[in-house]
């Protein structure tokens, strides 16, 4: 077991200064609602709350399947259980912020109503900060890193034993799940997401995730295959393949098996109906890859592209292995290849070195590209990578009115893109009942993904949660689409 220096929770403390709110033991603010809890019995309710991006979720579901397997009952509030498990993030500061605010609120709890109760920490907080946290948070009863996602029960059967010792358990970030991983699906009955590989091994200089995850590692196609079937098998209709980067797939694998070998293979099962690509670097989009999202009719028109920046020199001092006008080609190249493809990008705003020039020069290949949909985070200076040493850091103020730029500009594009969609006709993937006067369902078309993009409302009758329906768009505002169903 990995022990902490003496000195490096101080660092942490100062790293994370403004994160970790100075009333951590004050339950009596009022930025912690306190309720009651159930008394601790034999056998264990477990809530797990999942923070951060899908791959995250997956590995929730895994830990949720895992415990369900073994007996124990999982809840959905808080009030009713005995153990509750946080799978955290800690890609980038508001992520961590997020983190400790819902573990400070679930300690609060603990302290004022039921001493019992165990709090455990999982995932990339506790692998990127456990030994400090610990130090830190007497009423976490137990961190894990990432590499223990697949050790979970073992973990929660131990807090149960009477001379059980508050731990923190930070191995090596190793975990791959297979097929035979029986998730406990938290998302709509109609979508999920199929993680194909885990880790990364890009070393983006601003970029924590293979320090907190892992070299990149894949999946074995029939693997993955195996769990299209499972999912398709109980009622899925979309898989969404994910991973910190989806076209290195297999890249370390024997034989090196392609994506769109994969891509193919899967669209050859019979109860998939969409199958949506996240996560491709610009870098390895190939044009073998586009020509199969173009020539299978379940493969989504779609694509996330993150492309960060458009600048030479600020994509090398991210060391983001592509040029601007390796960018610029590939989009080109995609909408040659698939017509009417929707494409995403992120973006970071005000990473250093990014002058005015430089900063307008992204403002103006947006408005020129026209993307579909678009995020931007601010650069968030994250201790132990390149970047954070970098010189001509830029002001949070001028980041976050840089962030704001971009997306006063995208919206107007999206409006416009949007509007051009009315009287069309698409697919809509049913996720459940609207809340929007007027629209009695709300779902997806084939050009929006899930939770990061808009929705689409839908008049007209009752429709089971996971039907596609063809729908005529009737009209549009900046992120959503409405339409009514052909009948």
């Amino acid at each position: 077991m990995k022990k902490s220096n003496k000195n490096h929770g101080h660092k942490f403390q100062s790293k994370l200064q403004g994160i970790i709110p100075s009333a951590v033991r004050d339950c009596s603010t009022n930025k912690f609602q306190c309720t009651s809890f159930s008394k601790f019995e034999s056998h264990n309710k477990v809530r797990i709350i999942s923070l951060g991006c899908p791959k995250n979720l997956i590995d929730s579901e895994v830990m949720g399947g895992l415990l369900n397997q073994s007996g124990h009952q999982l809840v959905d509030q808080s009030s009713s259980a005995d153990i509750i498990i946080v799978n955290t993030c800690a890609f980038i500061n508001p992520a961590k912020e997020e983190a400790i605010e819902e573990i400070l609120t679930l300690a609060c709890e603990k302290k004022k109503n039921n001493p019992r109760l165990r709090i455990v920490v999982a995932g990339c907080l506790a692998q990127r900060y456990g030994w400090e946290l610990f130090a830190q948070m007497p009423e976490v009863d137990l961190f894990i890193g990432t590499g223990e996602v697949g050790n979970i029960v073992s973990h929660i059967n131990k807090l149960n034993q009477g001379k059980y010792k508050r731990n923190a358990v930070i191995t090596k970030p190793a975990f791959l799940m297979n097929h035979q991983h029986q998730r406990i699906l938290s998302t709509t009955a109609a979508s999920t997401y199929l993680k194909i590989s885990d880790g990364c091994s890009n070393r983006c200089s601003y970029c924590v995730i293979p320090s907190i995850r892992g070299a990149a590692r894949s999946r074995k196609p029939d693997d993955i295959l195996q769990e299209a079937e499972i999912l398709a098998a109980r009622g899925i209709k979309e898989i969404i393949i994910t991973a910190q980067d989806t076209t290195n797939y297999g890249r370390d694998l024997k034989g090196r098996p392609r994506l769109s070998a994969l891509l193919n293979d899967m669209a050859k099962i019979k109860n998939v109906k969409w199958i949506r690509l996240l996560y491709a670097h610009p870098a390895r989009v190939t044009t073998e890859l586009l020509e199969t999202i173009a020539a299978n009719e379940k493969i989504c028109r779609y694509i996330d592209l993150p492309i960060q920046h458009i600048d030479d020199d600020i994509l090398k001092a991210m060391n983001r292995k592509v040029t601007g006008a390796k960018i610029k080609e590939v989009i080109a190249q995609a909408r040659q290849i698939i017509p009417g493809i929707a494409l995403r990008t992120s973006l970071i705003a005000g990473f250093p070195g990014e002058t005015p020039t430089r900063f307008n020069k992204l403002l103006d290949f947006i408005n020129e590209t026209k993307f579909d949909h678009l995020g931007v985070f601010t650069y968030s200076k994250e201790e132990g990578t390149k970047a954070a040493s970098l010189k001509s850091q830029v002001s949070e103020k001028e980041k976050e009115r840089r962030r704001e730029t971009i997306m006063h500009e995208q919206a107007s594009i999206s409006a416009a893109i949007n509007k051009t969609l009315i009287g069309s006709i698409q697919e809509v993937l049913i996720e459940g009942k609207s809340d929007r006067g007027g629209y009695a369902f709300m779902g997806r078309c084939r050009r929006q993904a899930p939770e990061i993009d808009g929705v689409t409302y839908i008049k007209g009758p009752q429709y089971q949660t996971g039907s596609i329906v063809k729908c005529k768009i009737t009209a549009s505002d900046e992120y959503d689409l409405f339409c009514t169903p052909i009948r």
